[in-house]
């Protein structure tokens, strides 16, 4: 038997010179874009997108202290009911948007006014289906009591409208000075 070698020629992917700069080529330039999109991915968080929020606006708003304090003029003369109805209250009451009971509509009204005045007042305040408390507005307690009993009163009602605090306080400290006057005139 006779040992002989067949060497075989040992081919590869590259067979000729054109696949070898291909090949060189390729070998420096794809990476070179690989660590370019790295680069450009890792950074990309650096730059607010087209569209987005400021992000100091944003962290702000987000910070901000839970409730405010309002100073306002505690001497400023308080808004009859009309007043009150015709900026927070004719939005939802002229049209009977979200089940309000339309202005007007005695229907509507009848049972809200057997439950009395305070019940009105009470749901005006504290919010009841749709209606925010107070309606969502910037009145004081008693202007949103003044604006449900004119609204009331539009609707069949004869309720009073709502005096200020102060001229209630002083109303009845005059009753009170005048229930005392009769019994110190009495001891005389």
């Amino acid at each position: 038997m006779s040992d002989t070698h067949h060497e075989e020629a040992h081919t590869g992917p590259i067979k000729n010179p054109k696949q070898l700069l291909i090949a060189v080529l390729a070998s420096f330039v794809i990476p070179i874009f690989a660590i370019i999109g790295l680069v450009l991915y890792v950074t990309s968080e650096n730059k607010p997108a087209a569209g987005a929020v400021d992000t100091q606006k944003a962290t702000a708003a987000r910070i901000q202290k839970v409730g405010m304090v309002e100073v306002r003029d505690a001497n400023r003369p308080l808004a009859n009911g009309e007043a009150v109805y015709k900026a927070q209250c004719a939005a939802c009451h002229a049209t009977g948007a979200a089940g309000a009971p339309k202005f007007g509509d005695a229907a509507a009204w009848g049972p809200r006014i057997v439950a009395g005045l305070d019940a009105l007042v009470n749901s005006a305040l504290k919010g009841k289906g749709a209606m925010a408390p107070q309606g969502g507005g910037d009145f004081s307690d008693t202007e949103i009591a003044r604006a449900a009993a004119f609204m009331a009163n539009a609707g069949g009602a004869k309720f009073q409208e709502p005096a200020a605090p102060a001229a209630a306080a002083s109303a009845a400290g005059d009753g009170a000075s005048a229930a005392m006057a009769p019994a110190s005139g009495a001891s005389q």
